[in-house]
């Protein structure tokens, strides 16, 4: 399936944020962690008139934990934000 975001949507897929101790145990992520969510931009709307989108496709991103719609496409889920929910780009 192909999506094409509107206006300064951007279609987000997330990425997990489960930690490893040194030796191997997974601390999953508790609800009592209000921090950002990472996710990697899979498509990007074409903005508003005026403002160009600041974000492209592949980019690594933090955004808000509460801002996006989650969606589900072909069993696997994803995210649709407003630009304006993207906090940061992770650069390498």
């Amino acid at each position: 399936m192909n999506i094409k975001p509107l206006a300064d949507r951007v279609l987000i897929e997330p990425i997990s944020t489960e930690e490893k101790t040194k030796s191997g145990i997974v601390l999953p992520e508790t609800a009592e962690k209000e921090k950002p969510e990472q996710g990697k931009v899979v498509a990007v709307g074409p903005g508003r008139p005026n403002k160009p989108i600041n974000v492209k496709k592949g980019d690594i991103v933090l955004f808000t934990k509460y801002g996006p719609n989650e969606i589900k496409i072909d069993n696997k889920e994803y995210l649709i934000a407003r630009e304006e929910d993207i906090l940061a780009i992770l650069e390498k």
